[in-house]
């Protein structure tokens, strides 16, 4: 089930301007260094989460997140400073602010925009996790350690509910410091330990055995 309302608009809000600031505080050997995206440098993972919100600011949904789209975000910035990229994503998220703010409960719960039977709450979750994760991924690259802050909880809510879209589990998720998240109905394997080690296994960055799991636990499969 995708987090309150209350809690995803301020954290996504704070994750974006968290991005902003790890943005301007690159240099520009920093913005050319390989990423822990495969093919990717720095400045491509950031290109890719300024487009992201820029495309859904501007309901520019159709084929959002899959490799075209996602190539095409990284494209048209390819060339750009990181402190143009900056100011591009402090104006389009503040345009998702004001976006946000009109939605009421009813509103977060109904089918949104991106279509697919997914509700508005859980694309606004999946922002934030994706945000917080791009970041840990440019972080990594530079040999800087996971700021892990708020980032943790959707996280873990997002990836819990793609598991359970997947038919994988049943399972429930106890990891350190975070309240149990169902998947496929819970129960089932309980699965323990560090959370961002969970969020880097089950998106591909870290090896499945870490936590004792099978490969099918990475929903980017």
């Amino acid at each position: 089930m995708t987090l309150s309302r209350t809690v995803v608009v301020p954290g996504m809000t704070a994750e974006y301007q968290s991005f902003i600031e790890l943005l301007r505080g690159l240099s520009d050997e920093q913005w050319e260094t390989p990423s822990r995206c495969a093919g990717w440098r720095v400045a491509d993972v950031a290109g890719h989460v300024v487009g992201q919100l820029a495309d859904v600011t501007s309901f520019r949904l159709e084929g959002l997140g899959t490799a075209e789209v996602t190539q095409r975000q990284v494209d048209e910035r390819r060339g750009k400073a990181p402190g143009e990229l900056a100011d591009e994503l402090q104006g389009v998220a503040e345009t998702a602010g004001a976006l946000v703010a009109a939605f009421d409960d009813d509103a977060w719960n109904a089918e949104g925009p991106q279509g697919n039977g997914t509700t508005l709450g859980f694309g606004l979750e999946s922002l934030w996790f994706d945000t917080f994760l791009h970041a840990d991924d440019i972080r990594a690259g530079l040999g800087q350690s996971t700021v892990a802050g708020d980032g943790l909880l959707p996280s873990v809510s997002h990836i819990a509910q793609v598991l359970t879209t997947q038919g994988w589990g049943p399972a429930t998720l106890k990891l350190e410091g975070l309240d149990e998240f169902p998947v496929s109905g819970g129960a089932g394997a309980l699965i323990t330990g560090d959370a961002m080690t969970f969020i880097l296994v089950s998106t591909g960055r870290a090896p499945a055995s870490t936590l004792g799991l099978q490969d099918t636990v990475n929903i980017y499969r």
